[in-house]
């Protein structure tokens, strides 16, 4: 399972890597910034929404269905995109890479989290973490493998087509070991001392997003995202503006290998964290994303121009939390929901991101922007997003504090047929 997972995973995170392709598409098809995000911004959107809407249907007709229409989309979204380079039609770029491969973001994403939680009821944050850990390292391949293609292929419109093609291609192939090996659990492991994927509290989907908890954790995941995203989205120019005005600058490839760090940071934390979540909790493990993460800003704010470790390494632990905060949500809601409808659940939760998605960037640049045309450079540019990003911080940890186990109204009671399905799955 953890390699079906993987498969799809490492094949959606190439979204981390659209910034390989922003500057050849601004030159080949005179872009500016905003026009060349909106592919990416169209994607993130639609992960949250296809997830949302499509989770019931993953749960209805299992991960190898779900793993195939990802497949589909994504790879279409690419082949589509080929088109619109070749045919100079920026409009279906933004169709297939946005629209139709976001869709196939949102499915792939969710397509093994609830299996994985079967199969690993006793472990369940290590389970998800492995799987969301390739999200996060999926550009760490993406990148560079689409650098040299543009490189190779050249980056005039016909060069992206053809790169945007051999992508749709290669990710199908690869997307389709996820399809053949991925398994439901037809028996629950025997793990000593372990849960049962099918004992405790178990809440369906529709109900769940009934539930303050569910609200609560909405909050969490948005305010978590947001703090991360924001660096993430403009880490390159970020760092630069830092050091600028220092004796020591931040060069164009120092820039580059942040960013290249803050990826590993984010895929180490999803496996990292998410299994600490098993030992400490998932409540403890948010407390620590919020709690720690709001305190890294505020030492970056106050110090990050002094010196450059100091903001590397605040940088770092901020891109862990935010990764750590993607693979352990799925737990979190296996503790408070069961594993019934957890894929629905979860796709549902993801909303957030998209939220998130466009409120994270959209507080740094937006402010960057009007701090530069007050006459502000340096890291002035960034005190003040990094002041909300510090206040929405504290909102998730209080909304975390709130949550509490499922009322027993909102608990779904099995019928007859589940009920002897769910016992049949049961440990001999």
């Amino acid at each position: 399972m953890p390699p079906a997972a993987l498969s799809v995973h490492l094949s959606i995170g190439q979204a981390y890597a659209w910034s390989v392709f922003k500057p050849p598409l601004e030159s080949a098809l005179h872009l500016d910034g905003t026009q060349s995000a909106l592919p990416f911004q169209l994607a993130i959107v639609m992960l949250g929404l296809s997830a949302a809407f499509g989770g019931t249907f993953v749960e209805r007709n299992g991960p190898r269905w779900a793993m195939t229409v990802a497949l589909i989309c994504f790879s279409s979204g690419f082949l589509i995109s080929a088109l619109g380079a070749q045919t100079q039609q920026f409009w279906l770029i933004v169709l297939g890479y946005g629209f139709v491969g976001g869709i196939g973001l949102g499915i792939g994403y969710i397509s093994p989290v609830s299996t994985l939680i079967k199969w690993f009821p006793d472990r369940p944050g290590m389970a998800t973490g492995i799987a969301i850990m390739g999200f996060g390292g999926g550009a760490l391949i993406a990148s560079p493998w689409s650098a040299q293609m543009l490189d190779s292929f050249g980056t005039g419109h016909s060069g992206i087509a053809l790169a945007f093609l051999v992508h749709g291609l290669a990710y199908a192939v690869f997307m389709s070991l996820g399809v053949f090996l991925v398994r439901v659990p037809r028996t629950a492991k025997p793990v000593a001392d372990a849960p049962s994927a099918f004992e405790g509290v178990q809440v369906s989907a529709r109900s769940a997003v009934r539930t303050p908890q569910f609200w609560c954790l909405w909050i969490v995941l948005c305010m978590n995202v947001t703090a991360g995203i924001g660096i993430l989205e403009k880490a390159a120019p970020m760092i630069t503006d830092f050091f600028a005005d220092t004796s020591t600058p931040v060069s164009v490839s120092a820039a580059a290998g942040f960013v290249a760090l803050l990826s590993a940071a984010n895929m180490a934390g999803r496996i990292g964290w998410s299994s600490a979540s098993d030992l400490i909790g998932r409540k403890n493990i948010y407390r620590v994303y919020l709690g720690v993460g709001a305190l890294m800003y505020l030492l970056i704010a106050l110090f990050g121009d002094t010196a450059k470790p100091l903001f590397v390494l605040c940088a770092l632990v901020i891109l862990s939390f935010y990764g750590g905060g993607f693979a352990t949500i799925p737990a979190y809601l296996k503790d408070l929901f069961g594993t019934y409808q957890v894929g629905a659940i979860h796709g549902r939760l993801l909303t957030a991101w998209s939220t998130a998605g466009v409120l994270g960037p959209l507080i740094v640049n937006w402010i960057a922007d009007r701090q530069e045309s007050a006459g502000k450079h340096g890291s002035s540019l960034y005190t003040l997003s990094f002041s909300i990003m510090i206040g929405l911080l504290v909102v998730g940890f209080i909304a975390n504090e709130f949550v509490r186990p499922v009322n027993a109204r909102h608990h779904h009671v099995p019928a007859p047929r589940e009920a002897a399905d769910a016992q049949r799955q049961q440990p001999a």
